[in-house]
C-alpha cells in the first residue's frame, strides 16, 4: 500500500514513504505497549504538563503545521491554521481540565464499609487510531490528547494520502515527550486487522466511511475490544419560515463549501420552508458564486480544491448518477485554475426517495435543496436519512429551534448556526453515523477502566 503525498493544486508528488514490514510493526507495536508501561504510572500533573508543551510546540509552529496541511490535502491556509489552533485548544483544555475529569469519586453503595466506595479512572493501554484525510491534525489529536491525559499510548493508522501531516505529528510529540507516546504506522489493511487483534491494544476509534467502520467495528467486536465509529453525515439545514434569509444563507454556503464541503458535519441539505424558499435559493446562490478558487496558499483564496484526483471522480459520478436517476444539476460557475483537483458547486434539485442521491452523503460541494411546506415537513424529511451525526435549524426565535432541535434524530444540533466541534463540546452521532463521543469527559472516559474500589468489615 503506497502512501504518497500529492498537492491536490500543483498535482504534483511531494513526499513518498515506504509501507512497513511485518517485522517492523511489530517493533512500533512493543514500542508503544513499553512506553505504556511507564506512563500509565506517571502522575496525571506530569501528564497535564506534557500536553501544554504540546500545546506550545504547536503554537510556536503554528505556520509550517499548517503549510503542511494546504500540501498534502488541499485546505485552505487559513482554515489549515484553523485547525492547528483547534488543535491547541483541545490541548490546553485537557490539560487545564485534566486532573478534575480523572480525579477518582466517591459514591455510595451499602455493600461497603461505611456505605461508601470509589470510582477511578485508570488506563487500558495501547489505543489504535485510524484516521482520514480530511482534517490531518484535528481528527488524530482528538483522540491523542485525550488518551495520553488518561495514561494510553496511541498507534496510528493514518489516510495513505497524507502521510506527512502524520509523520510530522509523530515527530513533533517525540521531540516534547519521547518515542512511543504516538507510534505512526504505515501499513496495509491486513496489518491493520492484525493490530486490533493484538493482544496489547485495548481498542480502536476510527473516524471515516461507513464501510470502513462496519469493518473495523467487526474485527474489533471479534477481538472483544472496544470501539468507537465517527462516520459519515448528511446534515440538514432546516431554515424556518422566521430566519433571517440573508444571515442564514451566508451560513449556508460557509456551512456547506468550509473545507471545500469534504467535512462530516458539512450541512449537506438545505431543508428550505415554502414562504422563504425563493429567497433563500437566491441568497445562497449568489454567495456560493462569490467563492473565489485558487491556490490554497494564497489568502485571497476562498475555495480549495478536492483532496484527490479519485475524491474528485467519485463525486462526479455520484452527481451523474443523481441525475439520471431524475435530479437536476446546476452547476455554479465560478472560474477554476486550469489545474488543481477543483471542482464547481453543485445545487441538486428534485431528488425524490426513490433517488440513490436521496440517502447518501455528498463529500464534497454539493448541495441538496429541498422545498417544504411547513416545519412539520422539514422535520421528518430531516430525520430521513440513514446518518444521524449533526444538523441546524435556522428561525427568529429560539426556543422554537429548541423544540425543533429535540425532534431531530442526531447527535448534535445547532440553532441559527452550523454544527462545529471542539474539545468543550461533545462530538458524535447516531444511526449510521456511527457510536461513541469524542471530546469533552464523555471522549476521555471511551478507553478508560472505571475501576471500582471499595472495603469490607473484616469478619472478627
Amino acid at each position: 500500500m503506497a502512501y504518497i503525498s500529492r498537492n491536490p493544486y500543483t498535482e504534483q508528488v511531494e513526499h513518498k514513504y515506504a509501507s512497513i514490514s511485518d517485522a517492523e510493526l511489530e517493533s512500533r507495536l512493543a514500542l508503544a505497549h513499553q512506553r505504556f508501561l511507564t506512563w500509565c504510572e506517571t502522575p496525571v500533573p506530569e501528564r497535564c504538563e506534557t500536553l501544554r508543551r504540546l500545546a506550545a510546540a504547536m503554537t510556536e509552529r503554528r505556520d509550517a503545521l499548517a503549510e503542511v496541511l494546504t500540501r498534502d490535502m488541499g485546505k485552505l491556509k487559513a482554515e489549515a491554521l484553523a485547525e492547528v489552533d483547534g488543535c491547541i485548544a483541545t490541548s490546553v483544555w485537557y490539560a487545564d481540565n485534566g486532573v478534575r475529569l480523572l480525579r477518582p469519586r466517591r459514591e455510595h453503595g451499602v455493600n461497603y464499609k461505611g456505605g461508601v466506595y470509589e470510582i477511578v479512572p485508570t488506563p487500558t493501554g495501547v489505543v489504535y487510531a485510524v484516521e482520514p484525510w480530511n482534517f490531518p491534525y484535528s481528527q488524530v489529536t482528538r483522540v491523542l490528547v485525550p488518551q495520553l491525559l488518561v495514561g494510553n499510548t496511541v498507534v496510528l493508522k493514518h489516510a495513505s494520502i497524507v502521510p506527512t501531516a502524520a509523520v510530522t505529528l509523530e515527530r513533533l510529540v517525540e521531540e516534547i515527550a519521547g518515542p512511543g507516546l504516538l507510534v505512526n504506522l504505515f501499513i496495509s489493511h491486513a496489518q491493520s486487522a492484525a493490530v486490533i487483534a493484538d493482544d496489547r491494544v485495548a481498542g480502536v476509534a476510527l473516524t471515516g466511511s461507513e464501510g470502513a467502520g462496519a469493518i473495523v467495528a467487526s474485527q474489533a467486536g471479534a477481538a472483544l475490544k472496544r470501539s468507537t465509529l465517527e462516520l459519515g453525515g448528511s446534515d440538514a439545514l432546516i431554515v424556518l419560515e422566521d430566519a433571517d434569509v440573508a444571515r442564514t444563507a451566508a451560513w449556508a454556503v460557509r456551512g456547506r463549501h468550509r473545507n471545500s464541503g469534504q467535512v462530516c458535519v458539512s450541512s449537506k441539505r438545505m431543508i428550505v420552508l415554502d414562504a422563504v424558499y425563493d429567497a433563500f435559493v437566491a441568497a445562497y446562490r449568489k454567495g456560493v458564486a462569490g467563492l473565489v478558487a485558487g491556490d490554497p496558499l494564497d489568502p485571497a483564496t476562498t475555495y480549495a480544491p478536492l483532496s484527490s484526483e479519485q475524491a474528485r471522480a467519485d463525486l462526479q459520478a455520484q452527481v451523474e448518477r443523481a441525475v439520471a436517476a431524475g435530479a437536476t444539476a446546476e452547476e455554479v460557475d465560478i472560474p477554476l485554475p486550469d489545474h488543481g483537483w477543483f471542482m464547481r458547486p453543485v445545487i441538486l434539485t428534485g431528488v425524490t426517495p426513490d433517488n440513490p442521491a436521496y440517502a447518501e452523503e455528498f463529500f464534497g460541494p454539493v448541495t441538496q435543496l429541498y422545498r417544504v411546506a411547513d416545519e412539520e415537513a422539514a422535520i421528518r424529511l430531516a430525520n430521513d436519512t440513514p446518518y444521524g451525526l449533526g444538523g441546524s435549524v435556522f428561525t427568529g426565535d429560539e426556543a422554537r429551534g429548541r423544540r425543533v432541535a429535540l425532534r431531530l434524530d442526531t447527535g448534535m444540533v445547532a440553532i441559527n448556526r452550523p454544527v462545529i466541534g471542539g474539545a468543550d463540546t461533545p462530538f458524535g452521532g447516531t444511526k449510521r453515523s456511527g457510536y461513541g463521543r469524542e471530546y469533552t469527559d464523555l471522549g476521555l472516559y471511551e478507553f478508560v477502566n472505571q475501576k471500582v474500589i471499595g472495603a469490607g468489615e473484616i469478619a472478627g
